[in-house]
This record gives structure tokens, C-alpha cells and sequence, in this order.
């Protein structure tokens, strides 16, 4: 049986969950086919919460090897925009002109522009701020590590932090048309709010347009 190991990130694992964030960030698969720029997405969607609030961070270990993690962050309100990373990395290292970027990056302008002149929908729709649900996540299982309990484990370390902090409550975001991580953050407490949002610029592999689901969890 492999050993499994949940316990608090440290420094060293940066590197592995950088890595782990691109090759699980299309639904739990690699990322590389819409977005094949690693630095850019693992800051987007990894880079605060091992730089800026590592306390809140964990990893499992699968015969000692990080193989997956929970990002979490307690106030919402203090976390980097990933749309800013994105434009920080368009400005400094041009993504918006490479192979591999380009295409993900003008499509989301132009979803965006075309959803507010047809007055359907405007990128505020995407963002959710409540204040009974300052806290969210992001958690992320290699293959090797899923089916054996590290994703309990990650998420009851999660809220028992919060509890520790004071948290009235935590929410979530992932694509709505994620059946198993919806059933997933389901039986771990979290109850679906408000619509399912087009996720501007985001394609699934036959070109279908993705939508967002806010999920929320009252500690």
C-alpha cells in the first residue's frame, strides 16, 4: 500500500506545486494544451498562497513525493487578482504574443468585450465576495494521489484552520461542468450559490464554452 502523508507546506515544496498546479488545471489534467506557459499559471492560481500565505498551505505525500496540495486563504480580500498575474506577465514577458497563450488570452478579451455589448454578462459576474464566506481554496491531486483519502484529509485540515482563525465561512470556484470535483466539495459540506457564469476565454477540448459554480460552506 502506498504511504500517504498530509502534513504543513514548507519552502521546499514550491517547485512541486508549481508543478502540480499546470499539470492538474484543466479539471484535474494538464493545462499545457490552452495554456502552455507554466510560470504565468502557477502564479495566477498558486503563487500567493505559497509566497504570501504559506501558513494556510498544505501537501500529500505519496511515498514521499509532494503529489498534490490545499491552497487556502482566509481573507478573500488579500489575494492576488489572477487576472493582475496574467497582465503583470503580459507586460514583462509577453505572453499575449506567444504560442500557446496568445489564442486563451485574446479570446478572453474578446468574450469579455462581446458579453458586456450584449449587456449577458460582465466580468464581475465571475468574482464572489460575501462576507459570510471571506475564506477559499484551491486543492489539486496528482492521479497517483487520489481514491485513498488525501482529499479528506487536505480539506478537514482546511477547516479545522479556519475554525482556528475565526472564519465564519469558505467558499470555492470550479468549472461547473466538473462532475466529480462538485460531488467531491459536496461531501465535504459545500452547497452550490448563485448562477454558473461562461468562464470568458476558457474552451473545453471540443471547443464547448465553460461556466463557473460558486460553492460555500457556513463554519
Amino acid at each position: 500500500m502506498p504511504s500517504v502523508v498530509v502534513r504543513a507546506y514548507e519552502p521546499e515544496d514550491r517547485a512541486a506545486v508549481r508543478e502540480i498546479c499546470h499539470v492538474t488545471g484543466y479539471m484535474g489534467e494538464p493545462a499545457d494544451w490552452f495554456w502552455r506557459d507554466r510560470e504565468s499559471f502557477a502564479d495566477m492560481f498558486s503563487g500567493y498562497y505559497t509566497d504570501r500565505e504559506p501558513e494556510s498551505a498544505s501537501v500529500v505525500e505519496v511515498n514521499g513525493v509532494v503529489s498534490g496540495y490545499l491552497l487556502g486563504c482566509v481573507d478573500s480580500s488579500r489575494a492576488w487578482n489572477p487576472g493582475a498575474v496574467a497582465g503583470r506577465h503580459i507586460v514583462r514577458r509577453g505572453i499575449a504574443f506567444r504560442r500557446g497563450t496568445a489564442g486563451t488570452i485574446w479570446r478572453t478579451v474578446a468574450d469579455g468585450i462581446g458579453a458586456l455589448a450584449l449587456h449577458r454578462q460582465a466580468m464581475h459576474e465571475l468574482e464572489f465576495a460575501d462576507a459570510r464566506y471571506p475564506a477559499h481554496l484551491h486543492i489539486d491531486l496528482l492521479p497517483n494521489a487520489r481514491g485513498m483519502g488525501a482529499g479528506g484529509q487536505l480539506m478537514r485540515r482546511w477547516l479545522g484552520h479556519l475554525r482556528e482563525k475565526g472564519a465564519p465561512g469558505c467558499h470555492l470556484q470550479t468549472m461547473a461542468e466538473n462532475a466529480p470535483a462538485i460531488a467531491f466539495f459536496t461531501s465535504c459540506g459545500f452547497s452550490p450559490v448563485g448562477g454558473q457564469p461562461r468562464i470568458p476565454g476558457f474552451r473545453s477540448r471540443t471547443g464547448g464554452r465553460l461556466h463557473m459554480q460558486t460553492m460555500v460552506q457556513s463554519l
